[in-house]
Formats: structure tokens, C-alpha cells, sequence
């Protein structure tokens, strides 16, 4: 009996022995599951993009993330932290010390002073106070309007939240508001403006007389802001100014922020949105079921952070305007009209006098024929034709990086 049932079961090397073709051909091709909320949503344009500058071996000047490391004390900090058994769950919100941290830099940022264990919440990045914001405070149905060019992740959470989108373009060369177009498409089902400044991705600063255009309509419209300040410490031309900051602004506004900018640490997804406790119910308990806590070693190394001297963000500023001189020079050296870009670490151009057919024709180009990377900016648009002429650069590299990927443009790019 037992040799009977030796031979009947194959043994495990036999029942291994196909190759992966003939495992894939038996399975059947299934077709690609996604919700009608996010079906035409694609792989985004930034990891598209960055796989071809691997494939190609190509300067990557597209996806916003810097090619330097950030500051010792704040690394430091965070081993410490790990030493120092800070590695469980936090507490939802944010451990207390870091929300100390982000009130204290508020205040000193704008002037206003917020409680802490209130009106802070930490969340996984600002991306994900983004869509906290949009789960927790907007209902299927309501009416929010954006300003295109926009961060892209914007439309995605909206849509996710039911939201309809009225959105309002911003035109080169220096992206101005129009105020009275604003206006017109507010309408009885307006819930909010998300805005965002300084602006990704043209590197435009929302001036004083804007702000106060916003706030006027929001005010006679009791509409909602939701505010997203990532760059707010990377501004070279004006002062940045917080829209809560300004006169009945504060209890109808989210301010969304993140380290990862400021402390180039964009991998540590340490974000947070401060807002007054009616409003903050509603992201916390959106946060809540996303991720529920971010990582807690990093907030202890972010309250640490915050907490540099004003010195650090004057460096900052220095460096940043050094590394955009670079670019912007080599820029239109090359051949490129460049609009201007008063704060971010984003500089966006008209390509066209190279002859390509759209943004995306000039990018795959720049990939594959020059060996350098941009983001095409139809992405940013809800009408992806009002993007099609401009192009997106970063200057979030090493100077000889910026200069390589120029020389680079120089020696292979000639106009049509």
C-alpha cells in the first residue's frame, strides 16, 4: 500500500519543472480592474519618466526630488529616536512633540497660534493630508475649484471623493489669477478653492492682491480653503504669504504642509495640515483609515527640524537661488523661452521653437536623443492641450548635475 502511494504522488522537483512561458500561456490574460472614479487615471507621468531616464541613462531634471542628502542633525535625530525605542504606533495625530513643533513654526511663519493637540494632525506626507482633506471635508456632488497647471494628485482625490471639479487656468507668461473668471464659476454648489502656492508646477507665488481677491470671495460665498504650502520656504522673488493668515481666513481654511521639501527628506512622508477643530474633525477621521499613524522615529527627527534656526532656511534660500541661476541661464542659453519662477524648485518653459509636436513628443525626445529628463505639464491640466506647448524643469540637483544635463542640451538640441 505504501509504495502504491509513492508512485501515485508526483514529487515536488516534477510538479516545478515548467517554464515561466508555459506558466503565463496557461493563465489567462485578465483585464486591468480599477474603479470608474480612477479609470483614467494612468501610471503617473513621474514614473513614466523616470524609468525611461533609467533606461536611457539620462539626467533626471523631472521628478522633484533632490539628488542630495538632507541635513546631518535632523538624520541624527532620527537614529536617536530609533536607539531610543521610539519605533511603535504613534499616536494617531501625531506625537505630541512634533505637533508642538509644527504649531511653534506656524506661528512664527504667520503670526497665529494654534493648538496644537487641536488643530494639528500629521499625516503620511502631504499627499496624504491632501486626500484626508478631500475624504474628510468634501461630499459626493460638491463643487471644488482648482487652478491648473496642478499637482496631479489633486484630481485623483477628488474624483475619489465624488467631487466635481471647476477648475481655472493659469497662462504664462506670468500665470496671474483672473480674478473675474474665479468668480464666475463659483456657483450655489461650491464647496472650496484648493490652491497652492508657491505653485507647482510654474513656480508662481500667489501675490497679496490675489490672496485678498480669494479671500473676499470666500468670505461672501462661505466657501472653504484648502491650502497647500510645501513649498512655502523655497520662495526667492516675495515674501510667502498663508491665506489663514489674513482677516476671517483661519476658520475656513486647511494649511497642508511637509518636511520633505524644506529638509530634502522627501522619503520620510512626514506631512501635516493644521486647521481649526471644525474642520480638523473631519481630515483626523479621514487620516484615520488611510493610514492611521505616520512613522515615529521621523516625527521625533521633524520636531527636531522645525526647529532650526532661521539661518538654515536663509542657506536654503542661497543655495536654491544658485542651483536656479544654473538652470534658468542654461535654459535660455539653449533656446528656450523661460517664464518666470518666484518660488518652488520648479522652472517651466516653452519648447516649441525645437519643433516637436506637443510636450510629450519633446520629452520622450529629450529622453531617448539629448539624455536628459523634463515633465511634460499636459498632466496638469484637466484639458490636456493647454499644457501642450510647456515643459517642466527641476532644479533640485547638484550644481554639476545642472550643468552636465545643460551641456548636454547645448551640444544636442538645436531649434527647428
Amino acid at each position: 500500500m505504501a509504495s502504491s502511494i509513492s508512485t501515485a504522488v508526483p514529487a515536488p522537483q516534477q510538479a516545478a519543472v515548467s517554464t515561466q512561458d508555459e506558466l503565463t500561456q496557461k493563465i489567462p490574460t485578465q483585464p486591468l480592474q480599477v474603479t470608474k472614479r480612477l479609470e483614467k487615471f494612468k501610471t503617473t507621468i513621474f514614473t513614466q519618466m523616470s524609468s525611461l531616464a533609467i533606461k536611457h541613462g539620462a539626467i533626471n531634471l523631472g521628478q522633484g526630488f533632490p539628488n542630495f542628502d538632507g541635513p546631518d542633525f535632523v538624520k541624527e535625530a532620527a537614529i536617536q529616536a530609533i536607539r531610543d525605542g521610539k519605533n511603535q504606533y504613534a499616536r494617531g495625530y501625531g506625537v505630541p512633540n512634533l505637533n508642538s513643533a509644527v504649531a511653534e513654526r506656524f506661528k512664527k511663519d504667520t503670526g497665529l497660534v494654534v493648538d496644537p493637540e487641536k488643530e494639528v494632525t500629521v499625516t503620511s506626507g502631504c499627499t496624504e493630508a491632501i486626500a484626508a482633506t478631500m475624504l474628510g471635508l468634501i461630499n459626493p456632488g460638491d463643487e471644488v475649484i482648482l487652478f491648473a497647471p496642478f499637482y496631479d494628485s489633486y484630481e485623483a482625490t477628488l474624483s475619489m471623493a465624488g467631487a466635481k471639479i471647476k477648475c481655472i487656468t493659469l497662462r504664462p507668461p506670468d500665470f496671474s489669477i483672473p480674478i473675474d473668471e474665479l468668480k464666475s464659476v463659483v456657483s450655489k454648489n461650491t464647496r472650496a478653492i484648493l490652491m497652492n502656492t508657491p505653485h507647482n508646477p510654474t513656480g508662481k507665488m500667489f501675490t497679496q492682491e490675489e490672496l485678498n481677491a480669494i479671500a473676499s470671495l470666500c468670505i461672501e460665498n462661505d466657501l472653504l480653503v484648502f491650502s497647500d504650502e510645501v513649498y512655502d520656504k523655497l520662495a526667492f522673488e516675495m515674501d510667502h504669504i498663508s491665506i489663514a493668515s489674513l482677516p476671517g481666513m483661519y476658520e475656513r481654511t486647511v494649511t497642508m504642509n511637509s518636511l520633505g521639501k524644506t529638509f530634502s527628506l522627501t522619503g520620510w512622508k512626514i506631512g501635516w495640515a493644521i486647521a481649526p477643530p471644525h474642520l480638523t474633525w473631519g481630515v483626523r477621521q479621514a487620516h484615520s483609515f488611510l493610514t492611521f499613524a505616520t512613522s515615529t522615529p521621523m516625527q521625533f527627527a521633524a520636531a527636531t527640524a522645525l526647529r532650526a534656526p532661521d539661518s538654515y532656511y536663509e542657506e536654503l534660500r542661497r543655495d536654491y537661488m544658485a542651483k536656479k541661476n544654473i538652470l534658468v541661464e542654461g535654459l535660455n542659453s539653449v533656446g528656450f523661452t523661460v517664464f518666470p519662477s518666484s518660488g518652488t524648485y520648479f522652472v517651466v518653459v516653452d519648447h516649441t521653437t525645437f519643433g516637436l509636436e506637443n510636450d510629450v513628443a519633446f520629452c520622450e525626445y529629450l529622453i531617448k536623443e539629448v539624455g536628459v529628463v523634463a515633465i511634460p505639464t499636459s498632466v496638469f491640466y484637466l484639458n490636456p492641450e493647454e499644457g501642450k506647448n510647456l515643459v517642466r524643469f527641476t532644479f533640485c540637483k547638484d550644481e554639476e548635475t545642472l550643468k552636465s544635463a545643460v551641456e548636454r542640451m547645448k551640444q544636442k538640441l538645436s531649434k527647428k
